[in-house]
């Protein structure tokens, strides 16, 4: 078997694709390994293949006309990205970025659009990633106009313990999240500026919500988090599916 192969099968998308379909897709797609903070694309990129992140992680970004960074998503290994040259091959809007040394599959969106034609139940997979992809962003904005810096803060580490949480040992229930974001990044997900996270951060801190180490976030105290912005409690921290189409909302 080949090992591009194993790749694409570890994608939930392609479960039950034929093997004989998906030696057929494999053999025009092609890996390349990124080395962290390297490009994956670029905007104005030709939108002519879609991703699959097979190790590491990767971040999807936005970048405004004055040079602010906005971050859209992160992806996990087992995850599709750039999918939207499925339907519109021109110029890309955003850009993906290596969060860590990572390898990716790139598969020519034309092939993958002949896959979609031969069998609905990827076409159906497709545009329920889509679909759950823009709901994300939309929840997102409404953030961005209705909730202070505050609330959008406690509703993206809420998101990151479900998606990134593992125990740790500051006390019962307490969870450390899995992924080392700066307080520059936070920002960049939350629509905010880093001084303002910095102050958030601390305040939480003083009030002995969290606990901050170099690049970790631990939460000490998940129920009062959720309580402060009307959501239940995060049902367990345990470490991400390599499967989860999900991103962290803010």
């Amino acid at each position: 078997m080949a090992e591009q192969y194993w790749q694409l099968r570890c994608c939930d998308l392609f479960e039950r694709i034929s093997t004989d379909a998906l030696q057929e897709l494999e053999r025009c797609s092609r890996a390349r390994t990124f080395r962290r903070r390297a490009p994956i694309y670029l905007p104005a990129d030709q939108g002519d293949a879609v991703f699959l992140l097979s190790s590491g992680r990767a971040k999807i970004c936005h970048v405004t006309s004055e040079g602010k960074q906005s971050i859209l998503s992160f992806i996990e290994p087992g995850e599709l990205f750039g999918e939207l040259s499925l339907f519109d091959q021109g110029a890309r809007d955003e850009y993906a970025e290596a969060v860590e040394e990572s390898l990716v599959v790139m598969i020519p969106a034309d092939a993958m659009n002949r896959l979609m034609e031969s069998q609905p139940q990827l076409a159906l997979g497709v545009t329920k990633l889509i679909g759950l992809r823009r709901k994300r962003i939309e929840q997102r904005l409404k953030n961005l106009l209705f909730l202070s810096n505050r609330d959008r803060l406690t509703h993206l580490l809420l998101d990151l313990a479900q998606q990134y949480g593992k125990p740790s040992s500051a006390g019962p229930g307490a969870v450390a999240l899995g992924i080392k974001l700066s307080h520059q990044e936070l920002a960049n997900v939350i629509g905010s500026t880093r001084e303002s996270v910095t102050v958030v951060l601390g305040e939480m801190q003083a009030e002995k919500l969290i606990a901050i180490g170099r690049r970790q976030i631990e939460l000490l105290d998940l129920k009062r988090l959720a309580q402060a912005v009307g959501r239940p409690e995060p049902a367990g921290a345990s470490p991400p599916s390599v499967r989860s189409a999900a991103a962290p909302e803010s």
